[in-house]
């Protein structure tokens, strides 16, 4: 008897399923998302006995898992030490940010330790992959390519081949017969990440999953695919500059807020061991509105310079813009300069940037903005031996962040000898070396340590 098939229609942004078509979808408000989807209705499994049987949570083992080192040590970082068997790593980012690039380099590395891995492709040819894989070295004899987009031909090749490590670029082209949809589509590419899940649990094989970002940023496909892998790892960086970051955002392995730091080159991806001296090697000297603030990202510290730029604004409605900062953040310590301090900003242009194409997000950056903003209105250079960190509240008082010690032992390794920080930081915290650290209260003691 044939299999009866059933229509429904399914939002392509978040995987909303509805008997009809709708113009716009209930649960994510986008419009023109629903697509007609077919799927067979699969036959009722027979009960039987479970091939794993429950286990009595004080027998089981705590053995500490095995991972597997890749070679690239700010790889092994953001994945929390290594890649862990069994696991599903979903990697997504901007289109020509070097995905690709670094799988196939970790691939590499991977064989050259006699780990037969797989690269699977859906996007490029063999010969495409080997002119790639000339530019990066990429030679192993361990290391298997294979063009293919049907997921159930996928399955057979790894039965036979067995392969220790398996990579898939991208996700959003392979599919299943199971289901009529297209390619890329929210059950296929539900289906597909199920079904390679099974073998990687089943099998211990790890899998790397390379996704398409949306025009927004996010991982394109349903979120049921972030939350099917184990990590989620996003590769940022602007293509203007050589850098580019791999952030965690999900890691069931290790923490979601270790960074790994990249420089692209002509041969491919290089790590880069001290990223706060490369950061910093081209700060200007002497100039308003320059400020350095150790921030964290995860267990690392990083020195990173914020540059502002204040000026009279010839429009009606000044400007305010933000690169690697969130913008809000900078209107709110406008207005608590314009209430605390006496500095009318409202009608400058504001520019706030973090060099080096970098993205800071913790509270510690308020002091570095605030500092950048005040040294650009009042064109008074902030001293150059000078780093600063803390956040600044409503009322303009400076609070305590974490992990003073460390964010001061960073900046002493650069030569840095002067820090500015909370006075609640400041005590009980052992300061390194001969820096001197400087306590205030508020921002009317910032401009005083600062400039007078």
């Amino acid at each position: 008897m044939a299999k009866q098939k059933k229509s429904i229609f399914v939002c392509q942004n978040c995987g909303y399923q509805a008997p009809k078509w709708l113009g716009r979808c209930p649960d994510c408000g986008e419009w023109n998302t629903l697509v007609e989807e077919f799927s067979a209705t699969r036959p009722q499994r027979k009960k039987g006995p479970r091939v794993t049987p429950p286990a009595a949570i004080t027998g089981i083992s705590l053995d500490r898992e095995t991972r597997l080192k890749t070679g690239l040590g700010e790889f092994d970082r953001t994945l929390g030490g290594g890649l862990v068997p069994g696991s599903l790593v979903l990697i997504g980012g901007d289109p020509g940010i070097g995905k690709s690039t670094l799988v196939l380099q970790a691939l590499d590395q991977l064989a050259r330790q006699g780990f037969r891995a797989l690269y699977l492709s859906g996007e490029e040819s063999p010969q495409q992959i080997k002119l790639r894989a000339n530019r990066l070295s990429a030679t192993s004899e361990n290391l298997f390519v294979m063009a293919e987009t049907c997921v159930e031909d996928v399955l057979d090749t790894l039965e036979h081949m067995k392969p220790h490590v398996l990579a898939v670029d991208s996700i959003q082209t392979v599919y299943t017969e199971a289901i009529a949809s297209a390619p890329g589509s929210v059950g296929q590419v539900r289906e597909v990440a199920s079904r390679l899940m099974g073998v990687a649990k089943t099998s211990g094989m790890p899998v790397f999953l390379v996704g398409h970002v949306t025009k927004d940023g996010s991982i394109a496909g349903p979120k049921v695919l972030e939350h099917l892998v184990d990590t989620v790892l996003y590769f940022e960086g602007d293509r203007g500059h050589l850098f580019r970051i791999l952030r965690s955002v999900k890691n069931r392995f290790g923490s979601t807020n270790e960074i790994g730091v990249f420089e692209m080159k002509d041969t491919g991806l290089e790590e880069v061991g001290n990223p706060s001296r490369i950061f910093l090697e081209e700060r200007p000297q002497g100039v308003s509105g320059s400020v350095v603030i150790p921030c964290l990202e995860g267990t690392r510290p990083l020195l990173v310079e914020i540059q502002a730029l204040v000026t009279a604004s010839p429009l009606g409605m000044p400007r305010r813009t933000a690169v690697g900062v969130d913008h809000h953040r900078i209107a709110l310590l406008v207005a608590v300069l314009g209430k605390r301090m006496g500095m009318e900003l409202g009608d400058q242009d504001i520019f706030v940037n973090v060099a080096g194409g970098l993205k800071v997000d913790e509270p510690a950056a308020d002091l570095g903005i605030i500092s950048a903003m005040m040294s650009s209105f009042l064109d008074r250079p902030v001293p150059r031996d000078v780093v600063l960190f803390g956040e600044v509240g409503l009322a303009g008082e400076i609070r305590g962040v974490s992990q003073p010690e460390l964010r001061m032992r960073e900046a002493q390794k650069l030569g840095f000898s002067r820090c500015i920080l909370s006075t609640g930081n400041l005590q009980g915290t052992k300061v390194p070396g001969n820096m001197q650290a400087i306590g205030v209260t508020s921002i009317q003691g910032l401009f005083e340590a600062l400039f007078q």
